[in-house]
């Protein structure tokens, strides 16, 4: 099972082609879960939570299909020592960042730009 958006779908077809390792950062997991519950929590109506809730448990079944990278301490280092050097980046793109580095992992990602100023990572997109 994969997305039902456009994008969901390419996504999911072009990773259904790929040899590689799939793999997502517990971060990314955390980004998109509290996307989702703060949509279903934002909803008072019963019935209108089916839609968000089926949402969370398609996006669950998407996601468990996946190795989970984890925030260890590897990636908190790797961070701590990217805030010393003042590396710009938000701070939930820096922990991916952190992740993909410490687990010698390329990141697919759209937003390119988010992570040029990452050095050593390596990161691609697979949408545009």
């Amino acid at each position: 099972m994969g997305y039902t958006s456009e994008l969901g779908q390419r996504l999911t077809a072009r990773l259904s082609l790929t040899e590689e390792e799939i793999a997502t950062t517990a971060i990314s997991v955390d980004e998109q879960l509290s996307g989702l519950l703060a949509a279903i929590h934002r909803r008072h109506e019963p019935a209108s939570q089916i839609e968000p809730y089926a949402e969370l448990v398609e996006r669950m079944e998407f996601l468990a299909s996946f190795l989970i990278l984890p925030w260890d301490e590897d990636s908190v280092a790797r961070f701590k020592r990217m805030k010393a050097d003042r590396i710009r980046g938000g701070t939930m793109d820096l922990k991916i960042a952190c992740i993909a580095l410490a687990h010698d992992a390329t990141l697919l990602t759209r937003n390119t730009a988010h992570f040029e100023g990452v050095s050593g990572l390596r990161f691609e997109n697979w949408l545009d």
